[in-house]
């Protein structure tokens, strides 16, 4: 007989999703959890394997950018290699201040707050919210928005993604009398097209909401000056406050705040994601403010990323793939079926370019892709060798027609304004 023990419920009885779990015994290279090492612009090492790096966020390559690892170097000699307390308490450094005041006025802000990762910055927004509020969330929005208002202890609703008729009927029927939150991403990080501002900014007004973007992948990239989708609209006072990351665009880690300073000055002392966090590196920190300098002074990166995205999308538009609804360089190539799209991955890899596969619980079952990024350190050569390989897998795993389509539709990318390309500065050995 089982003891009373053994017929208990255990915590520890736990399973992955059947899809990945099925993955996982028929995928021998699994995707996931790789060591990479860097090698060289555009270029990594997959566990001793040389690869083009298509799958990386580093839109502007300014990861390994001399100027902005050399001014991490020196923040770890001067300051050490952690704050070692929050914020709060003894966390505080001058590079934060600067970092703080930098970013608020790069973003036209009053106030801006820096935080040690760019999912902390949007679990911040429980702090705004009460009992009573509403939350309108686009249903693709990052899993750190999603988190912030399942935390919330405001009632969620969810629109269809970019979908603004949807949004303005759940706005209506909230009523008058509660206190609503429109929350979005600029840009949407997997299939890269923008939220609609313009629609949104009309709504909130209307509805008398308050609009939260989260630009992690538009600022930095979008925009005259790369002030992210408010700027690339001209509406930067239809935003009532901006989150972001400095893990991508930026090329370090940490995340922001930026907006009213009565309401930055309350999130620094009420948001337990921030109070009882350790304050971001001085590498970090350092990292960031050299990044954030090259991105207000060489425009051409922003124009180089783009270029190179547009070339991938009609490149691989003109093999047969599909990339829409991108309109930015982040490029979605659509399988479909997940195991399809782990093969694919793992195909491209064989022939040299790593790719991102995004499967179920990142899309929708049944809408897998594989995901390639452009940077501005590729080289011409790079975006030859990864149209190559999607060109050679796509005909392996019958993708992709056996002939060049007659015809295909050019993709019509956002584009920030033209700047004359100059060359990027020269990498250090």
């Amino acid at each position: 007989m089982r003891g009373a023990a053994e017929d208990m419920e255990d915590v520890f009885d736990k399973r992955i999703a059947p899809i990945l779990e099925k993955a996982m015994g028929e995928i021998s290279d699994w995707p996931y959890f790789r060591a990479l090492t860097p090698k060289g612009p555009g270029e990594v090492t997959v566990e001793g394997r040389p690869s083009v790096m298509a799958g990386c966020n580093d839109y502007l390559g300014l990861a390994c950018d001399p100027r902005v690892t050399e001014a991490a170097a020196e923040a770890v000699r001067r300051y050490g290699a952690s704050c070692s307390g929050s914020r709060s308490l003894n966390g505080t450094m001058v590079l934060h201040e600067e970092l703080e005041h930098r970013i608020a006025a790069f973003l036209e802000r009053p106030a801006a707050l820096v935080t040690t990762t760019g999912f902390q910055a949007n679990l911040m927004l429980t702090a705004l919210l009460e009992r009573g509020d509403t939350v309108f969330s686009d249903m693709s929005n990052h899993a750190s928005l999603v988190d912030a208002v399942r935390l919330s202890p405001a009632a969620r609703r969810r629109y269809r993604h970019r979908d603004l008729d949807h949004l303005e009927r759940l706005l209506s029927a909230a009523g008058p009398d509660t206190a609503k939150l429109i929350v979005t991403d600029g840009l949407f990080s997997m299939e890269g097209d923008v939220c609609p501002l313009p629609g949104l900014g009309t709504l909130a007004r209307r509805h008398g909401a308050r609009l939260v973007v989260d630009g992690a992948h538009d600022i930095g990239l979008l925009g005259e000056r790369g002030r992210g989708v408010a700027e690339h609209f001209g509406l930067m006072d239809a935003v009532d406050l901006q989150t972001g990351t400095l893990s991508k665009c930026f090329g370090s880690l940490g995340g922001f705040v930026a907006g009213p300073e009565h309401i930055v000055r309350f999130l620094r002392y009420t948001a337990r994601p921030f109070v009882f966090t350790a304050a971001m590196s001085p590498a970090s920190a350092a990292a960031a403010l050299a990044a954030l300098t090259v991105i207000e002074t060489e425009p051409d990166r922003r124009q180089r990323v783009f270029n190179h995205a547009e070339r991938l999308h009609n490149g691989l538009r003109a093999l047969g793939y599909t990339t829409s609804p991108s309109v930015t360089p982040v490029v979605p190539v659509h399988i479909g079926d997940e195991l399809l799209c782990l093969r694919a991955w793992q195909e491209l890899l064989d022939h040299g370019v790593y790719t991102n596969a995004v499967i179920p619980p990142g899309v929708p079952s049944h809408r897998s892709l594989i995901r390639v990024t452009a940077q501005a350190t590729h080289t011409e050569e790079q975006i030859t060798r990864i149209l190559d390989a999607f060109a050679a897998v796509g005909r392996l795993l019958r993708l992709v027609p056996r002939g060049a389509p007659d015809d295909y539709e050019p993709v019509d990318l956002i584009r920030p304004r033209h700047h004359a390309t100059a060359p990027l500065p020269a990498e250090s050995p």
